[in-house]
């Protein structure tokens, strides 16, 4: 029988504790085996009976109980993930500078397996000088330090420190469990990803747009997360949930989309457009909604060529910088490949992800299959997988094609 990964979850002093709960619920329902970990700050918000109800495992702070079993040296390295959710400040400062006051923080000394800190705190406390230098020296080390979400804190402020949610915690989770004991191998690179379908107005309640759901775009965005980088999304109109880790910027159109993407380009080690923007778009706007004419006759649209984003960004590529480009083709076999293989050139591409597309196929599921084409000229074929796996068969590509990190 399979043993069920044995992941440890941490839980600090905060407000967003009581989050925790919901993703610890989340790992046992899908067969994991969870030790809680709280601080004592943490059981102020939410009591150690609840833990051990929902983990179904006894609840410690400190390293006196059970001392029989050696648990501040045996947890650590039991585990195949440690989560720290929330991390709080003073938890992110104890780990980066090895301090061991409890069990939690003797656990994250004795591991060696993955772990993942997902920091929720106040915005002044999350951009101060020591915050930012304890997170650069944690993710310098190896663990991946996601990026608060913005929004809603305590009180009525509201501004970057607040927890992901934790579905996306969860995903960004198995994502590091996919990789195993594999190297966070994209630490401290900056990586731009794009995903959804832009969307042209006809006029105030009409649009030409697309199936792209952004599926495959967020994919990536998690997956480059649990290998380390630092990940801006440019999401066109996609509803998911924000992935956990990643700055977010929302656009529409696919002007939109370009000037977002070209402004997050400029410093970034990769660039992957996984978004579908509209190829045209209508060439005059009409600030009214048309309206039907008596006879029934249908209005004429006259189209216009939006920019080429690929295009723009190949042109501009800075020495060193990877860009992903996509081939979303209807057609299949040779034809796919030639019109591919002309993209990755026309677009001074390194790789272009050739996948079909059409009704049910590719757009808004839930798996993917794909030919990758390097400009050196080699092809890898992705079978039929999970966009989540997909995203990372690419990226591996990625990988072996960036120079190596001089910072």
């Amino acid at each position: 029988m399979t043993r069920a990964p044995s992941v440890v979850l941490g839980v600090g002093g905060g407000i967003a504790a009581y989050k925790a709960c919901e993703l610890l619920r989340l790992f046992t329902e899908s067969g994991h085996s969870v030790r809680v970990l709280p601080t004592d700050a943490a059981l102020r918000f939410v009591g150690a009976p609840t833990w051990a109800a929902l983990s179904g495992q006894p609840v410690h702070t400190d390293v006196w109980s059970d001392v029989h079993e050696v648990p501040h040296v045996r947890v650590g390295r039991q585990a195949d993930l440690v989560v720290v959710a929330p991390a709080t400040a003073d938890l992110l400062a104890k780990a980066a500078h090895g301090l061991a006051d409890d069990l939690l923080t003797n656990t994250l000394l004795t591991a060696r397996c993955p772990t993942l800190f997902a920091p929720a705190m106040h915005t002044e406390m999350w951009e101060h000088p020591a915050t930012r230098a304890n997170v650069a020296l944690l993710r310098e080390r190896g663990a991946v330090v996601l990026e608060p979400a913005v929004g809603r804190l305590t009180g009525a402020d509201t501004g970057k420190g607040r927890l992901p949610e934790p579905p996306e915690i969860f995903e960004a989770a198995l994502a590091l469990l996919r990789r195993g004991a594999l190297a966070p191998d994209l630490r401290g690179r900056r990586i731009v990803v794009t995903a959804g379908g832009t969307r042209e107005p006809i006029d105030p309640v009409r649009f030409i747009g697309n199936r792209s759901s952004g599926k495959q775009g967020y994919a990536f965005a998690r997956a480059a997360v649990a290998r380390g980088a630092r990940v801006t999304l440019v999401a066109a109109n996609v509803t998911l949930p924000d992935p956990a880790g990643v700055d977010l910027v929302r656009v529409g159109t696919t002007e939109e989309l370009r000037a977002a993407t070209v402004a997050a380009a400029k410093d970034a080690d990769v660039v992957v457009m996984a978004a579908a923007p509209a190829d045209f778009r209508p060439a005059v706007y009409a600030d009214q909604k048309i309206k039907k004419s008596p006879g029934g006759d249908a209005p004429v649209l006259t189209l216009t060529t939006n920019p080429d984003i690929a295009a723009e960004l190949g042109e501009r590529k800075a020495a060193g910088q990877i860009l992903v480009a996509f081939a979303a083709e209807t057609a299949g076999g040779p034809e796919a490949l030639a019109n591919a293989r002309d993209k990755l050139v026309r677009k001074r591409a390194d790789l272009i992800v050739l996948n079909a597309v059409g009704e049910a196929i590719g757009f808004g599921t839930d798996t993917n299959a794909a030919v990758v084409l390097d400009a050196d000229g080699s092809a890898t074929t992705i079978d039929m997988t999970s966009k989540d796996r997909l995203a990372d068969a690419v990226l591996d590509l990625v990988a072996d094609k960036l120079p190596p990190d001089t910072d």
